[in-house]
């Protein structure tokens, strides 16, 4: 994963992690996602489903946590009280942490968790009614984990999107570290979105020189 778009970013164990001292900020998320047996025009088969919210940007549900108060899940499953509802995760649905790069001192947890398609289709609903809902949190989206004829519609043209902070990261570690989709699929994906962003700029020059 090492586009230009998507630096990479240094892992540790949970257990480092929670020996960081009180200069570092805690970060924790959640993927949520499900095999999804359907076919996009009958043909392209979808995969998986995987959410991710919107609130100008693309990132997972969740938040800061403040490890004062919270241990990391109870700190997660408030914030995602928030935008979600009722949904609760646990220490064994956590997947990594990543220092993040910057000013700012921050370990992004990542936790992901497989529900039924019926599952992910609730929560939808469920976070619909949340507190959150068209204030911070404006909705909720699926990634769309294929990719069209063109090598560019789909996947690729997600990727082309804004994400906040660590999300586009993350969501490419998830994908690779639970075998959602293959390394090189990944790599040409990022790779069109990065050309695309690239083209989009090279047209947006001559217009502001």
């Amino acid at each position: 994963m090492s586009a230009v778009a998507v630096p990479e970013l240094k892992q540790i164990s949970r257990e480092e992690a929670m020996r960081l001292g009180p200069g570092w900020s805690h970060s924790c998320h959640a993927m949520l996602y499900a095999a999804n047996p359907g076919q996009l025009f009958g043909r392209i088969p979808m995969r998986f489903s995987v959410l991710m919210r919107f609130d100008g940007l693309l990132g997972f549900p969740g938040g800061f946590v403040d490890r004062r108060l919270w241990s990391l899940e109870d700190g997660l499953n408030w914030v995602l009280g928030l935008g979600l509802g009722g949904l609760r995760l646990t220490k064994a649905d956590y997947l990594s942490s990543h220092l993040t790069e910057g000013p700012h001192r921050v370990v992004a947890h990542l936790y992901a968790r497989q529900l039924t398609l019926e599952q992910l289709h609730a929560v939808e609903i469920s976070a619909v009614h949340s507190r959150d809902h068209g204030l911070e949190v404006l909705g909720l989206v699926r990634v769309p984990l294929y990719t069209q004829k063109d090598r560019v519609g789909g996947f690729p043209n997600f990727l082309s999107n804004a994400f906040v902070s660590t999300a586009k990261y993350q969501l490419l570690f998830a994908l690779k570290a639970l075998n959602m989709m293959p390394a090189e699929k990944l790599a040409e994906a990022v790779a069109a979105a990065t050309e695309k962003q690239k083209k989009a700029l090279e047209k947006l020059l001559p217009a502001s020189s």
